[in-house]
């Protein structure tokens, strides 16, 4: 692994080097962790960093994001390597696109950083294929320190009984809206607690007056449809089944044909490019909705692309589906020789006010809660200042976290994409989207 990492300028670029077959990933990955009690047991012998906390160490880290992602989170790693002489970081990153097969590929090689970026999508998979360190034990001796994190966000690291990951910050799902627009034809926001047919009503009179679409179509965003199924009663996912039915699909998706009929959303063609779109692009900033479906945390980037003022509110319907999400995580791998050392990284990347103020809310609302106040009242950015305000206000409403998503994650929140998409052009009943959805999520988590 490179310290000066070649990445597109563009963080939004794919990334084209020796992109594999997902398939083949999987099986190579699979392959490579059957050595990984090896190495673990060489690391026990005495290849861990603990028997002499001075001998040099150099911690391998592998993160996603673009340029400002990047600068910040080198300048916390200069930080940790100013108070620890001893030790020196591999830096690696990259675009999103294709940082998973990347990251495959380095851990089937033979070459996995000691620490790694994971987000929800992937880390059951990888905790299932024993890539990830259980830090369950470090936890509870106190090297790694969760006291000041809401339980529901360190728990959303745990699978099967195994905290594989710890967050790096806490995310919730958010509803942006052009307040700028609203004002301008005396509409009134959105607010917690709308129903979501109220909501859809809200929508439809922004359309008929401001002549903009008053939101964006969510039926094929997996987050609205997981929030929506956990305010009936549902959920995505239930020990390692679907944890909703094709009845509950078939719903959802009449829903916004009701929504699109009633002319409350955006067509069919610019449905698909919110879909498709970056974070800079959402229909929000185009000026193509009113509403755009996000993360809480992306409000501070949303505002930079647009000159009109946001807001962000909760989904809609009852808030306490809602939880703290992790928005990513930090995983160290099973089989490294300096666990010990990548352990106190990712705690100090955590839990010390000094990474906290070079960090922000790139990653997400700071877990620890201490910290998350440190750098709200320190936030120059009234966007930033704002998420992060509203994140504190529902986190009072939030409901227990779901479980991690199981393997196949990603392909399910494709396929609904597709499912959705073929509703919205006509090539499909809801019904029969629904149970071409259910095949595909039947299929995609084995």
């Amino acid at each position: 692994m490179s310290a000066h990492p070649a990445v597109p300028t563009d963080p939004s670029a794919a990334d084209h080097r020796a992109i594999v077959p997902r398939r083949r990933l999987l099986s190579l990955l699979a392959a490579a962790l059957v050595t990984a009690p090896l190495a673990l047991g060489a690391a026990g012998c005495g290849g861990d960093d603990a028997s002499d906390p001075n001998a040099p160490v150099k911690i391998s880290i592998f993160w996603w994001g673009g340029d400002a992602r990047a600068k910040l989170t080198e300048d916390a790693l200069t930080l940790y390597e100013k108070r620890h002489p001893n030790v020196v970081f591999e830096k690696t990153w990259q675009a999103n696109q294709g940082y998973f097969d990347k990251l495959a590929t380095l851990v089937a090689g033979g070459d996995p950083p000691d620490i790694f970026q994971i987000d929800d999508n992937y880390l059951t998979e990888y905790a299932s294929r024993n890539a990830t360190l259980d830090l369950g034990s470090y936890q509870q001796s106190g090297k790694i320190d969760t006291s000041r994190f809401p339980e529901s966000l360190w728990k959303y690291g745990v699978v099967d009984g195994k905290l594989a990951g710890l967050a790096a910050g806490e995310n919730t799902q958010g509803l942006v809206y052009d307040k700028t627009l609203l004002a301008r034809h005396g509409l009134p926001e959105p607010t917690t607690g709308m129903t979501w047919e109220q909501h859809i009503a809200w929508a439809e009179r922004v359309s008929k007056k401001a002549g903009v679409p008053g939101t964006q179509d969510p039926s094929g965003d997996y987050k609205a449809f997981w929030v929506w199924l956990r305010q009936r009663g549902a959920d995505l996912y239930r020990d390692k089944s679907l944890g909703f039915t094709a009845t509950d699909v078939t719903e959802w998706f009449e829903l916004w044909k009701g929504a699109r009929d009633r002319r409350a959303t955006p067509t069919p063609d610019v449905i698909h490019e919110g879909n498709a779109t970056d974070i800079t692009k959402q229909l929000v900033v185009t000026g193509k909705a009113a509403t755009s479906w996000v993360w809480a945390n992306q409000l501070p980037e949303l505002d930079k692309n647009t000159k009109d003022e946001l807001g962000v509110t909760a989904y809609p319907g009852d808030p306490s589906a809602q939880w703290a999400r992790a928005s990513m995580y930090y995983s160290v791998f099973r089989g490294s020789k300096h666990r010990d050392t990548a352990i106190d990284v990712i705690n100090f990347l955590v839990n010390d006010p000094d990474a906290a103020r070079i960090l922000g809310t790139d990653r997400g609302l700071p877990s620890n809660m201490d910290l998350r106040k440190q750098v709200a009242d320190s936030a120059g950015d009234p966007a930033m200042k704002l998420s992060i305000d509203v994140e504190n206000q529902l986190a009072a409403k939030f409901g227990p976290s779901p479980q991690v998503p199981l393997k196949g994650h990603s392909k399910v929140r494709s396929a609904l994409t597709k499912a959705a998409e073929n509703v919205q052009y006509g090539r499909a009943t809801p019904a029969e989207a629904a149970q071409q959805f259910m095949a595909a999520c039947t299929s995609a988590i084995g």
